[in-house]
């Protein structure tokens, strides 16, 4: 028997709830792999499936949980053996397949990556799926010609999970980071991160006539999208890049193409869900060189199963700061 963080449909209602509840192996999903979970985190997606499932979640019993690390128990694929540290991200696993908020899980072999020297799972899951973005987010820019000389480089969504790795590790880069923030409250977390600079989120989240302002940043890591990234658009530098990773500010983009074709600015799409192996496994390493862990330290707050369903609701609001790590034993 192991625990789960289970999530059930009322057919009558359509109405879900979620609840900790026991559970015995032989009805794991089907895999080549059955992990020991030891971490896992909450991400915005995280909050959708504990939640109403905001389309995401087709089947009921569900086990959310988009990612985890923990150790293999069994494994039937060669690359994997019982007493490997392995990490989990994407492949729709917390949202079509059973995920990470269980002590157990049974997954495909070829969605796991080994866990990365200079890491422990609990570390990896304190990055976890939000972290693992914001670096793909960084090397994109990187490919994209970046390099601290180029000026500074905006964060929007500074205190959020994916805006806090992604200033720790701009900063640690040597990079001039300014940070966008709705809370004046977390601005001094966002600073011990390395942010230089602090953009209230007033200043920037408004559209302006104005297709092009000022040429300001020399590149963008946007979790936020909507408004914000049209207006982050007309303010790149020429030849400059954006990261999109994220939508909490809206799906839309009421932008001009301007920005592309008098400035030269690229708009990068990031999806960490569906990134090939070779790739995963060189952001996991940069990630374990180029993110200090006494910053990763400071993002984290401790969680249990049972304090999921709140997360999940809070973070969905926009009140859930840096990184939330689940430990799934406690």
């Amino acid at each position: 028997m192991f625990k789960a963080l289970v999530v059930n449909k009322d057919e009558e209602s359509g109405k879900t709830s979620a609840a900790v509840e026991e559970m015995t192996l032989d009805q794991l999903p089907a895999g080549d792999v059955t992990v020991a979970v030891e971490y896992s985190t909450v991400n915005y997606k995280d909050g959708l499936c504990i939640g109403p499932g905001g389309g995401l979640v087709r089947n009921y019993p569900h086990v959310p949980g988009i990612d985890f690390a923990g150790t293999v128990e069994t494994s039937e694929d060669a690359r994997y053996a019982p007493g490997d540290k392995v990490v989990l991200t994407g492949w729709r696993v917390g949202e079509a397949h059973w995920g990470g908020y269980g002590q157990k899980a049974r997954v495909k072999a070829d969605w796991l990556v080994p866990l990365p020297a200079g890491l422990d799972t609990r570390q990896a899951m304190a990055v976890g799926t939000a972290g693992f973005t914001s670096m793909l987010a960084v090397m994109a820019l990187e490919d994209h010609g970046l390099t601290p000389g180029n000026g500074p480089v905006l964060v929007t969504g500074a205190a959020g999970g994916v805006g806090s790795v992604a200033v720790a590790i701009l900063a640690n880069l040597g990079y001039e980071v300014a940070g966008v923030t709705g809370r004046p409250e977390t601005a001094d977390y966002i600073k011990s991160l390395g942010a230089a600079q602090i953009v209230a989120r007033d200043e920037i989240n408004e559209t302006v006539k104005r297709p092009l302002e000022a040429e300001t940043w020399a590149g963008c890591v946007d979790a936020v999208g909507g408004a914000m990234l049209a207006r982050v658009l007309g303010q790149m530098k020429y030849g400059a890049s954006v990261s999109a990773v994220g939508l909490a500010g809206g799906a839309g983009l009421p932008a001009t193409v301007i920005p592309f074709l008098l400035r030269g600015v690229n708009l990068l799409g990031i999806d960490s869900v569906m990134q090939p192996y070779d790739n995963r496994v060189r952001a996991w390493e940069r990630i374990a060189r180029d993110l200090p862990m006494d910053k990763l330290e400071a993002m984290v707050q401790p969680a249990t199963l049972a304090d999921l369903p709140k997360l999940g609701s809070d973070i969905l609001k926009g009140q859930v700061k840096g990184r939330v790590v689940v430990d799934v034993n406690a």
